[in-house]
């Protein structure tokens, strides 16, 4: 392996977006790279509708409707509403797409903010290949709920170098 490094810094992940489009769609570059990894922010949370349906071949899946919820505006001059989420959870559309080569592959951790509110977000692993929109959970367990900025900074995406693989990842939510 060329690189010896197996969790990316800042200046490499930086590196890499300027050269390669590791990320891209981002509010600011310079607040969301972190010293170890680089902030996703919020473009649009959806509420669940109805369930879902997972099998082991993803024959039978289906995934359930969301309704989206719309941010609201304190006053008309605002450039960016608010979601005021109550106790739940809900579905987070990132702004930021992800574009992962063969060699990396990403995991997303809630910040600790979000955290100290009573709220987390789960997610899965982006597997090497993966290119796209994010999508993840945000769980608001804190009883009084939640009040939300559109474009917030709610996880923190970890990259992760891996040994190339000649097949990244195909799956359905490649390129949404």
């Amino acid at each position: 392996m060329k690189n010896k490094e197996f969790v990316l810094s800042r200046e490499i992940i930086e590196e890499l977006i300027k050269e390669k489009g590791l990320v891209s769609n981002f509010i600011d570059l310079k607040t969301q790279l972190t010293p170890g990894g680089f902030d996703l922010t919020v473009a649009k949370i959806f509420s669940f509708s109805s369930g879902g349906v997972l099998d082991f071949s993803n024959k039978e899946r289906s995934l359930p409707k969301a309704t989206e919820v719309k941010p609201k505006k304190v006053n008309k001059k605002d450039k960016f509403g608010w979601w005021n989420l109550k106790k739940g959870c809900y579905k987070v559309v990132t702004n930021e797409v992800v574009s992962l080569p063969n060699d990396l592959m990403a995991i997303a951790f809630s910040r600790s903010s979000l955290l100290r509110m009573g709220v987390f977000a789960q997610n899965a692993v982006w597997d090497a290949g993966f290119e796209g929109k994010s999508e993840f959970m945000l769980v608001v367990e804190n009883t009084f709920g939640l009040r939300l900025k559109e474009n917030a900074r709610v996880a923190q995406l970890v990259f992760l170098r891996t040994a190339k693989t000649n097949k990244g990842y195909q799956g359905i939510y490649k390129n949404l």
